[in-house]
């Protein structure tokens, strides 16, 4: 009962934490919030016993995209610019993602079920075996660093590619604005 609260609260808050930062123009504000969100997204995955992903959302989510948002704000505007166009698109092609991510969930199994394919055939294989196979007493440990190995290595790649990448952004955005304000002189 205490948990189901505390997850409807935590749930509460970025839901409103979601519509202040679309409410807002200020782009430090934003990205504060989205900072906010992030730490918020990451206590109700420990809440929901979700403790490595929400060691990841802390991390990447609450850390580094905060500071790389903050770079971004030194070298761009400080404020975000008014719409000249209507939102009505995006926001129905938001909805129909929405819509059609909902539908998909439908047919799922319960959260924590015991009668759901992952726990009928691949949690006991991997409680038996990790001892076994792997020699690593930890079940989390041998999941993501032998099971799962390539799939955490992808993750990891892609986490580093789109960091990377958004270096390159940054320094092509300090070169410009540097050359615009030389212009302007």
């Amino acid at each position: 009962m205490v948990a189901t609260v505390i997850t409807v609260i935590l749930f509460t808050m970025l839901v409103l934490t979601a519509l202040a930062i679309v409410r807002i123009y200020s782009l430090f504000a934003v990205v504060m919030l989205s900072g906010v969100f992030s730490l918020l997204s990451a206590l109700l995955f420990v809440a929901l016993d979700a403790v490595d992903v929400a060691f990841t959302e802390a991390a990447v989510g609450a850390g580094i995209s905060t500071v790389l948002m903050l770079g971004t704000i030194a070298l761009t505007a400080r404020t975000q610019k008014k719409a000249t166009r209507s939102g009505f698109v995006p926001f129905v092609v938001v909805a129909v993602t929405g819509v059609a991510l909902v539908y998909g969930t439908l047919d799922m199994p319960n959260f924590g079920d015991p009668t759901a394919p992952a726990s009928m055939h691949v949690a006991p294989e991997y409680m038996t075996g990790s001892v076994k196979d792997i020699d690593v007493a930890n079940v989390v440990t041998s999941i993501l660093a032998s099971y799962r190995g390539y799939d955490t290595l992808g993750e990891t790649a892609v986490v580093f590619t789109a960091g990377i990448g958004v270096l390159v952004l940054l320094s092509g955005l300090g070169r410009r604005r540097r050359e615009d304000e030389e212009e302007d002189a």
